[in-house]
């Protein structure tokens, strides 16, 4: 092979090799990726909001307490298997709601029922338990 040649193939290696390198190092700083593996491995939906950004926990329970029906829904998906609950754990006066399931058609049939990216304003975040 001559040499001018070799030099082109490892030029073209060390150019892809930097590239995926770089493409690593991007979706490894942004939540893609754990996005990416908390969906289609775990199966489950995360918001990865800061504390600073969740509602107050007066807020969140109002929510609820004003979709009492929605609520019932959700847990009715498979009664006895299928959780909604106000989380205030991570972040002192904030909360979420966490959803918990047991199968991906319980998660596709709650999905159907929020029809939203929150809870009425609240975000969520569903576990697959």
């Amino acid at each position: 092979m001559p040499r001018s040649r070799k030099a082109g193939v490892v030029g073209g290696i060390l150019v892809s090799l930097v590239c995926c390198v770089g493409i690593v190092l991007v979706l490894a700083s942004t939540d893609f990726a754990p996005g990416l593996y908390n969906n289609l491995v775990l199966d489950n939906q995360e918001h990865y909001l800061e504390c600073e950004e969740l509602p107050l926990l007066s807020e969140v329970e109002r929510v609820v307490e004003e979709h009492p029906d929605v609520v019932e829904d959700i847990k009715g998906v498979k009664p006895g298997f299928v959780y909604l609950e106000i989380d205030s754990t991570s972040c002192p006066d904030k909360a979420d709601i966490v959803i918990s399931y047991g199968t991906h058609q319980d998660r596709l049939a709650i999905e159907a029922i929020i029809v939203d990216d929150t809870f009425f304003g609240v975000p969520y975040r569903l576990r697959n338990n």
